[in-house]
């Protein structure tokens, strides 16, 4: 089965306006905060790499249980999939647990060791303290993403990121600025939002596939006990994306902690980049992801030979997207940063970098599309291994142009060029080896 452009875009679609949507409570996080002042501003590109450091294992976990979901799909075999969603639920439920309990005591002493500016610091903490309760609800609605991915059914996502976005700007305006006779709690209540949002999307999935899905077809909400076997077999998968995503995102959280030494103004300008450039990679992850859940159909049914060509109309699909954003935003730089702050020094000191950031993603497009094919086939120790031998380079020019030469912004966004020509260089390596053909899971 030869899957077409048009079909291409049906799964990818759905996942692109999903993590948009989904973006939104990022951004509006930064614009209502920019609002506030640079501190909280610098404090939440802190506060929020780091818990999406945390919050990655969760998602780690899930790309390991949407693999095998849609590899069970691709054979046929639905009622397989119902006890894979249901030990990964036990497994999600109890690592929020622990992450919860640890965040709380592991968080002020590590945050206090390598932040420099006290201010920051206060309000990092003031962020994490409310948002750590996330995790239960994120966490398992994972699950559910996973699910709707795997069975290449994600338009639901498309749904479900609306309802959580609309939650999430109404009670950012309403907490964070004091409405409606309720205290301006400002970067808290950013954070207080966000984790009730989650709390609104897995309601929402659990309402959704009940009513809506023929879950009896796939074994949902078929409650068992944990069984080990099961479990392990999820985990042969899953623990390489746990730690893969957990790294990566940790690498990126230096970048953060190094730039912030540079000095708060530094810190904000860097913040605002990240949000703008969280554009372009959220779309080149919808087709990343859509490239990972059609190459795990495609190994089910046993149609191998269509990878690598599906692989390719991914990209070709994604860089229509990209093109012309990339374009869009090189004319209008300033316009496009006033979203985020009306700091006008600010805004005119990040031109350059801007143009930096916005050129990676010329790069960026093959190099995720092929990394998440890896993925796809189910070999995710192979993916691990690309990822750690990329944040290698990657970490060296952190330190180097970073921390050692203290290079202005620009110069230090060319980091992203390193990660990325190491990780697609090597997941193009290993697609094209055809190494991977005969893997079973």
């Amino acid at each position: 089965m030869l899957f077409t452009k048009k079909y291409i875009l049906r799964v990818a679609g759905p996942i692109l306006v999903s993590l948009l949507m989904e973006h939104l409570i990022g951004m509006t996080d930064t614009a209502f905060l920019g609002r506030v002042g640079e501190i909280e501003l610098g404090a939440s590109a802190i506060a929020g790499i780091y818990y999406l450091a945390i919050f990655m294992l969760g998602f780690g976990f899930s790309i390991g249980v949407q693999i095998l979901i849609g590899r069970r799909n691709g054979e046929k075999n639905y009622a397989a999939i119902g006890p894979i969603f249901t030990q990964g639920l036990l497994f999600q439920l109890t690592l929020a647990t622990l992450l919860f309990g640890m965040s709380h005591w592991v968080s002020p002493i590590i945050l206090k060791s390598i932040l420099q500016s006290e201010h920051i610091y206060e309000a990092t903490l003031r962020y994490l303290d409310w948002r750590v309760y996330g995790f239960f609800f994120s966490f398992t609605a994972f699950m559910f993403r996973a699910f709707y991915v795997g069975i290449a059914n994600t338009k639901t996502l498309t749904m479900n990121s609306i309802v959580m976005v609309g939650t999430n700007i109404l009670l950012n305006y309403i907490l964070i600025f004091g409405k409606f006779g309720l205290p301006a709690l400002g970067i808290a209540g950013a954070a207080i939002a966000s984790s009730i949002s989650e709390m609104v999307s897995l309601i929402f999935f659990i309402i959704y596939t009940r009513t809506k899905i023929d879950y009896k077809r796939y074994d949902l909400f078929h409650f068992s006990k944990l069984q080990p076997h099961l479990l392990k077999r999820i985990l042969n998968i899953s623990i390489w994306t746990m730690i893969q995503a957990f790294i990566s995102i940790s690498t990126w959280f230096l970048f953060f902690i190094a730039i912030e030494h540079l000095g708060e103004r530094s810190l904000a300008i860097t913040n605002v980049l990240r949000n703008v450039s969280s554009f372009f990679f959220i779309i080149v992850s919808a087709f990343a992801t859509a490239a990972s859940s059609l190459v795990s159909n495609l190994m089910g049914a046993g149609q191998q030979e269509e990878v690598i060509p599906t692989c390719k109309a991914v990209s070709i699909v994604c860089y229509c997207f990209v093109l012309p954003l990339i374009l869009l935003m090189a004319l209008f730089p300033q316009t496009i940063m006033r979203i985020y702050t009306d700091n006008k020094e600010l805004i005119q000191t990040a031109v350059p970098s801007f143009y930096v950031m916005i050129c990676v993603y010329l790069i960026s497009v093959p190099a995720n599309i092929m990394f998440n094919a890896v993925s796809g086939t189910g070999n995710t120790r192979i993916s691990l291994w690309i990822e750690l031998f990329a944040l290698v380079g990657y970490v060296s020019a952190v330190v180097y142009i970073v921390m050692i030469l203290r290079a202005n912004i620009a110069i230090c966004w060319t980091t992203e060029y390193v990660y990325l020509l190491f990780m697609g260089s090597l997941a193009c390596w290993y697609m094209y080896s055809g190494k991977w053909k005969l893997n079973k899971i």
